[in-house]
């Protein structure tokens, strides 16, 4: 046999994969992220569409039992316990697993990282988006801007090189990107770049360490413009902040830029700060304020650019109490999360992480109402879980749906940080992923 023969043989025997499509019973959507695992520990998981290709030959025309593992999907488990199925995968065939939906919340899609449509690829479908050259990254932060929606990220992984970007990556999009509100889910992200087209950050402020933004908004400025501002943290090992401060995005040089420092390390207590994820709320006076908080706002300033640089303008708003479980009594701490107004439930809804929840201590998601930003909060609902895995700084993207919707969407960071030693998820580990909360599941009534 030649050399250019012996090049070829593998590709001669390559066999054409077969297609697993991974379902959800009750709807027939795609479902992401779900993993099987044979009993030699081959791992496969679904992408955006819900597909999976195998083509390992060890796999092809036998009987195969796959382990199944969904975060809140999954199938019965059989009289010794174990959760799975079992299949014969063909070359070129195709299987159909259908999983139960045991959250009340329904996974649309992963929104950030590389290979979001990798499995359908592999089985010859073109990926509706192009790779963005980022592998994972950390919260989000959103709001409109310019005519668009504007969305910053914190630390980003890229391919080449363990170390990546740590000083906030951002991307903009049509202010309207979503069209169908199910799998898959497409969102085409325009990505701040570099000379060399690699995802740049876009806040590397002055000073050692890391850079961290919170509260980010979009504030009138007297102008016919609108002004894009945040607060920053400089933070140094482990992870501690050594400096606080405002900054503003300089729309020329398409970066954020200092614009006050507030607070430095020594300098006593850090007082309020416009953190976490504002929303504007109209006062029974009419007067328009940005509330502040994570999830629950914690200071407000009215909101226009002049008040927001103002500190003395800045009004502490005090802690609500906790929610409790409209299960069972107990009260849910919250770790993070973020609250938005509901045209369709006429009521202030927040979806926060619960703190050291379980199964997973930062990994469990939970749902509650008001009738005012500030509470009280009514009884909580859980509407997402995950075993033994993190789902951190969920953000609430009422920017995203109508204002007639039924529902909402929301994301949030899935990583195995904060878990007991869970093996990461491959492509999926650090990297956003959006759910979709119907308001009018009847699961949801308790919370009313």
């Amino acid at each position: 046999m030649t050399r250019a023969l012996l090049l070829l043989a593998p590709l001669l025997h390559a066999a054409e994969p077969c297609r697993v499509e991974i379902v959800d019973k009750e709807n027939g959507w795609p479902v992401p992220l779900v993993e099987l695992r044979t009993t030699h520990e081959r791992r496969f998981v679904s992408d955006n569409a819900g597909l999976i290709a195998i083509d390992d030959p060890d796999l092809l025309d036998r009987a195969v039992w796959f382990h199944v593992k969904g975060h809140g999907y999954g199938v019965k488990k059989d009289g010794f316990g174990y959760e799975g199925v079992r299949t014969s995968p063909s070359a070129g065939g195709t299987i159909r697993i259908e999983v139960e939906r045991r959250n009340i919340a329904k996974r649309l899609g992963r929104l950030t990282g590389a290979g979001l449509f990798a499995e359908s690829e592999k089985l010859g479908e073109a990926s509706p988006l192009p790779e963005s050259g980022i592998f994972g990254c950390d919260s989000v932060l959103m709001t409109r801007h310019a005519g668009n929606l504007f969305w910053l990220w914190g630390d980003t992984t890229l391919p080449g090189y363990p170390l990546g970007v740590f000083h906030s990556t951002a991307a903009t999009t049509p202010p309207q990107p979503v069209k169908d509100f199910k799998p898959p889910l497409v969102l085409p992200f325009k990505h701040f770049k570099d000379g060399d087209g690699k995802p740049r950050g876009v806040a590397k402020l002055p000073g050692d360490g890391p850079t961290w933004l919170t509260g980010m908004a979009s504030l009138p400025n007297g102008s016919d413009a609108n002004a894009l501002v945040a607060t920053y943290s400089k933070i140094k090992p482990p992870l501690d902040e050594y400096e606080v401060g405002q900054c503003l995005w300089n729309e020329d040089k398409a970066e954020f830029e200092v614009l006050k420092v507030l607070w430095r390390s020594g300098a006593g207590e850090k007082g309020l700060l416009p953190k976490g994820h504002p929303v504007f709320w109209e006062d029974p006076d009419g007067k328009v304020w940005a509330l502040f908080g994570d999830p629950f706002p914690t200071m407000r300033c009215r909101a226009t650019l002049a008040a927001w640089m103002d500190r003395t303008t800045w009004e502490k708003i005090p802690e609500p109490a906790a929610p409790r479980s409209a299960e069972d009594g107990s009260e849910i701490k919250p770790h993070r999360g973020s609250i938005a107004w509901s045209p369709h439930r006429k009521k202030w809804i927040a979806v926060f992480t619960q703190h050291f929840g379980k199964p997973s201590a930062f990994g469990e998601i939970w749902y509650a109402e008001a009738a005012s930003p500030m509470g009280p909060w009514g009884k909580a609902v859980k509407i997402l879980t995950h075993d033994n895995y993190t789902f951190y700084n969920p953000r609430i993207h009422r920017e995203l749906t109508p204002d007639d919707a039924s529902f909402i969407v929301f994301e949030g960071t899935y990583t195995a940080e904060f878990a007991d030693r869970p093996q990461p998820t491959p492509r999926y580990n650090y990297n956003q992923i959006l759910y979709r909360l119907d308001l009018d599941d009847p699961k949801l009534a308790p919370a009313k």
